[in-house]
């Protein structure tokens, strides 16, 4: 199993090193393969970024067991927003960036809570951050 891992990712090293492709195109191709192994959907998509005008976007997945009982939650953080759009009302805009990523996640079924996080950062010292975060049910979607 191993092996085939490292053969693959060899033979997509090859072949990219190879590639005269714009950067573009090997970030689209390697998004689309995400997708294609997560489920449609995974990438949050381009309407939740401009809801607070992010500047970055990622999603972790994450299952955890405690006593006999199995907890999934999908973790959407977005990233340097607008500071006016998420000074008014962040509960609402978190709310409406779940509902649109959990109508795009093919595989949000499979989870039963998500939680959205909103990162500042300082662009002038980069470990001063300021985090909000909002964790909703998903069967209240």
């Amino acid at each position: 199993m191993l092996f085939a891992r490292s053969f693959l990712f060899l033979t997509v090293l090859l072949s990219l090193g190879s590639c005269s492709c714009e950067p573009e195109d090997i970030a689209r191709l390697a998004l689309s393969g995400m997708e294609n192994l997560m489920g449609k959907g995974f990438i949050p998509s381009e309407e939740i970024r401009a809801l607070g005008k992010f500047q970055g976007m990622s999603v972790n997945l994450s299952q955890s067991t405690v006593e006999d009982s199995t907890e999934s939650t999908i973790y959407l953080k977005l990233e340097n927003g607008d500071p006016a759009i998420l000074g008014y009302q962040p509960e609402i805009l978190a709310r409406k960036c779940a509902e649109i990523y959990l109508r795009d996640f093919v595989k949000s079924a499979n989870y039963q809570k998500i939680t959205v996080q909103f990162i500042l950062s300082d662009p002038s010292n980069p470990e001063n951050i300021a985090m909000q975060e909002y964790t909703f049910d998903i069967a209240d979607f």
